[in-house]
């Protein structure tokens, strides 16, 4: 067989179209040492699928068997197999470092082995987010563990204990806004580790603030609120600049996936914490381990892959050539993208715009009742001890963490085979609001603990498909204003949780059940999808034009 020569692409070298026809596997040796990337003596080079087609579009009438088995192991191993083929075709021009030239198919960049991908730059770098987020949670979720021991210690009602829960709240309202701006400015490293630091300090003076007067304990409460606020705008931004957008569901499902965790976690150490060194323990361990985290963090990390010292030429290429709508990730200021004050009118005249601050919304008020009101509800309904409501209420942020990064990856491939980002992400959304909406409805009707658990864990666990959904379409409309959008949707989401959690205690206290609270919470579930089924997308909005 023979491959016809076109001016644009010159036909691979004797050599390799031999190796490329010898055998029925289409193996090809290794690039030869004049080809290969530095540093990576043994690498090769894989072929996409679109380049793939070319060749085979120019074979004679004789390749319909090689095309056969092509695209019939392509069924075998799935969509992600267009980058098991090996080929010379970068080879054969003679490969130079840098990003592909325009118009280049960025497919002919081969896909990183397993190993190299769990030891890259990026990996390191949405573990320490995953940490950092299971540290925030952790420090919030203390205080619905500690609210029991301390509202029958000071004889606290429900709606007071709802109005400590609250305070956090309090700041956090609008420092995701504020963080936003910082962090669109002055990049996600620096904002996250001062965010850290002051909400470590402030958990770990909690114990202190409630032996002084209860103004200090709101007042340190409402501090942790302002520092945790720059966490997830401060994430996002990082894996907007360290992850391609093929690979950001998956990014924001893992670091996602550690906050979770942290819930899960708090609530299953205080108890045994508390038991050993009373009440204000677990505010003191939290506190100390975030200190050690902001170490760290500082000493290993970099803003963007252009500015870390340890990162590989190849990954450096990778995340560039990949990222191709972020055109200013490969400057070492790319924070600051603007001195003046963000558009926010422009921002606020857009539907997308809207749509992701009613989905933050209805996600923060399931969350926050879930975090604040959980172990309260099975300590009152179920009548089970303290150590026992925090088992029931933990499981679900468990699973809710391996639900979350398997949304993720599943909406990275449903992108990668072909459905479009909007579809995937109304999807992914759809699910993360109607499956909670449902489970609601069967946690109300609930007659036991047991199948209790079992439906709040189905409600939690569903919900966090929402972080493939709205979470990650706020780096897709705006990479510009990733910050400052993330920290307007999460201001609506915090007003939505205060809301939520102190109208959860006084409806409580003047109903004397949950049940009438949890039906709102499933309609305004149903509400919520419908409206972002109609206005949400993923298509980038220009925000800097006026409208």
């Amino acid at each position: 067989m023979t491959l016809k020569a076109t001016p644009s692409v010159p036909p691979p070298p004797p050599a390799a179209m031999n190796s490329l026809h010898s055998s029925l596997f289409l193996s090809v040796p290794p690039l030869s040492s004049t080809h290969r990337k530095p540093g990576a003596a043994s690498e090769s080079c894989l072929l996409h699928s679109s380049a793939r087609q070319r060749l085979l579009s120019r074979r004679d009438s004789g390749a319909a068997h090689s095309r056969g088995w092509l695209w019939g192991n392509r069924l075998l191993l799935g969509p992600s197999s267009d980058a098991v083929f090996s080929c010379t075709a970068r080879a054969s021009r003679g490969y130079q470092p840098g990003p592909l030239p325009a118009g280049e198919d960025d497919g002919l960049l081969r896909r990183q082995s397993v190993l190299e991908f769990l030891t890259s730059e990026r990996v390191k770098v949405v573990a320490m987010l995953a940490l950092a987020l299971a540290l925030c949670n952790a420090d919030r979720v203390v205080m619905s563990v500690a609210i029991v021991p301390m509202s029958a210690a000071n004889g606290w009602t429900k709606s007071f204990a709802g109005v400590v829960q609250s305070s956090f709240l309090w700041g956090y309202l609008f420092s995701p806004l504020i963080g936003g701006a910082l962090v669109d400015y002055y990049g996600g490293k620096l904002v996250m580790a001062w965010g850290v630091t002051l909400w470590s300090l402030a958990t770990f003076l909690t114990p202190w603030a409630a032996e002084t007067s209860l103004w200090a304990l709101l007042a340190v409460r409402a501090l942790l609120g302002v520092a945790e606020g720059v966490a997830l705008p401060s994430m996002n931004n990082m894996v907007s600049r360290w992850f391609p957008q093929t690979e950001r569901s998956g990014a924001v499902g893992l670091a996602m996936a550690g906050f979770s965790l942290g819930s899960a976690i708090g609530l299953l150490i205080s108890p045994v914490i508390m038991s050993k060194a009373g009440i204000f323990g677990p505010f003191v361990i939290f506190g100390l381990f975030g200190f050690l985290w902001v170490l760290a963090w500082v000493s290993a990390m970099s803003d963007s892959p252009s500015t870390h010292p340890q990162i590989t030429k190849y990954e450096l290429e990778y995340i560039l050539n990949k990222s191709p709508k972020r055109p200013m990730l490969h400057k070492e200021k790319d924070a600051k993208v603007s001195g003046m004050l963000p558009p926010f009118r422009r921002l606020l005249s857009r539907m997308p715009t809207w749509a992701l601050m009613s989905a933050n919304a209805m996600h923060s008020w399931g969350f926050f009742v879930n975090l604040s009101w959980m172990p309260i509800y099975f300590n009152m309904i179920y009548r089970v001890d303290l150590r026992q409501a925090a088992w029931f209420s933990a499981l679900p942020w468990a699973v809710m963490a391996v639900l979350g990064y398997s949304a993720g990856v599943i909406s990275d491939m449903l992108i990668r085979s072909g459905l479009t980002v909007t579809f995937t992400r109304k999807l992914m959304q759809t699910i993360g609001f109607v499956g909670p909406g449902v489970a609601i409805l069967g946690l109300n009707a609930s007659r036991s603990p047991f199948v209790a658990s079992a439906w709040l864990t189905v409600a939690v666990g569903l919900s966090s498909f929402s972080h493939s959904g709205f979470l990650v379409n706020i780096q897709e409309i705006a990479p510009q204003y990733t910050g400052v959008l993330h920290g307007l949707s999460n201001t609506a989401g915090t007003l939505a949780a205060i809301m939520g959690t102190v109208g959860a205690g006084l409806f409580v206290e003047r109903m004397g059940s949950f049940r009438g609270f949890l039906l709102l919470t499933s309609l305004l579930y149903f509400i919520s999808s419908i409206f972002w089924n109609i206005f949400a997308s993923a298509e980038p909005v220009d925000f800097d034009k006026t409208s």
